[in-house]
């Protein structure tokens, strides 16, 4: 992501990395009934592993839940052979993301059947948590760990904008387990923290600054400098190319541009953005307005209506 502000690419970069991590949800088995284990530290009869090594093995299950419900899933295999997660039945709703993962071994006489639920969630969740109020006896909670994401890195470099250097460039490395795509994992965590940050944007006050917009925009006083050309301006000769090559003419085109859309300007750094600020303020605007075409069209004509004094 480029351009940022000098420091915002360590900044984003922190907080994008502390949501992937914590806050995404995920899918992953929550419970497990053995047969023929009472007890997390139970044997199973014909299985080499015992119980505590069969639920970490499903604790590294990677699964995709194409629901909300609480899903069943279960094992039904006898012996001689391994036992890996492609043999876990479950229907179409339920996506297993690594079937190869070996959960079991079961010897010639051996036989192994276990009943599992899965159902979505965010972070890591303790078994302590995953017990439910009435669950049967035989029913072991297991911790769960819902995060979809295994892996997240980010740097920061320096981008350059015109002639400028001083912008950030935030380079993000992320790493799922298959159950969603890194751009999608970012586009989600980009928009949890917008979601949180909009607690402190005071909502009310911003509506009655629109509305205030609104009736300067419909009075006499309508600002005319808003019909002038940018060729009117006394810009240097750097500030004035670059925004007769933008194809900006008019001051009502300029003012509409962000200071982020004028820096990506071919040539346009931040000294020509600081003179173009400055002349604005001195007119009464600034960058980032909204004008309504209609109303500037109503404007030059009114202004062209005017009478001559005199």
């Amino acid at each position: 992501a480029e351009p940022l502000e000098r420091g915002f690419g360590t900044t984003l970069g922190n907080s994008l990395r502390r949501v992937l991590l914590s806050s995404l949800e995920g899918s992953a088995i929550s419970s497990v009934r053995i047969s023929g284990a009472q007890h997390e530290f139970s044997s199973v009869p014909g299985v080499i592993e015992d119980t505590t090594d069969l639920i970490l093995n499903l604790k590294e299950i990677r699964l995709k839940l194409h629901t909300d419900k609480v899903k069943t899933l279960s094992i039904k295999t006898k012996g001689p052979g391994e036992v890996t997660a492609k043999d876990i039945e479950a229907d179409a709703e339920v996506e297993i993301l690594n079937p190869g993962l070996h959960i079991a071994t079961i010897d010639k006489n051996g036989k192994l059947e276990m009943e599992m639920r899965a159902r979505r969630g965010r972070g890591y969740v303790p078994s302590e948590k995953n017990k439910e109020p009435g669950q049967p006896i035989g029913v072991i909670p297991i911790d769960s760990i819902f995060s979809p994401i295994r892996k997240v890195n980010f740097k920061v470099e320096n981008a350059r904008v015109g002639q400028e250097t001083d912008f950030d460039k935030l380079v993000l490395e992320v790493t799922t387990d298959g159950s969603i795509r890194p751009d999608d994992a970012v586009a989600h965590a980009a928009k949890l923290l917008k979601d949180h940050l909009s607690f402190f944007i005071h909502l009310p006050e911003e509506e009655e600054i629109v509305m205030a917009e609104e009736e300067i925009k419909k009075s006499p006083a309508f600002n005319e400098n808003l019909l002038r050309s940018v060729s009117e301006l006394e810009l240097s000769v750097r500030a004035a190319n670059c925004l007769k090559n933008a194809g900006i003419e008019t001051i009502s085109e300029m003012v509409q541009k962000t200071e982020s859309e004028m820096l990506k300007t071919k040539n346009f750094g931040r000294k020509s953005l600081n003179e173009i600020k400055e002349i604005l303020t001195e007119m009464g605007l600034g960058l980032g307005l909204k004008v309504d075409d209609t109303i500037v069209r109503e404007a030059r004509k009114l202004l062209h209506e005017k009478p001559t004094e005199g």
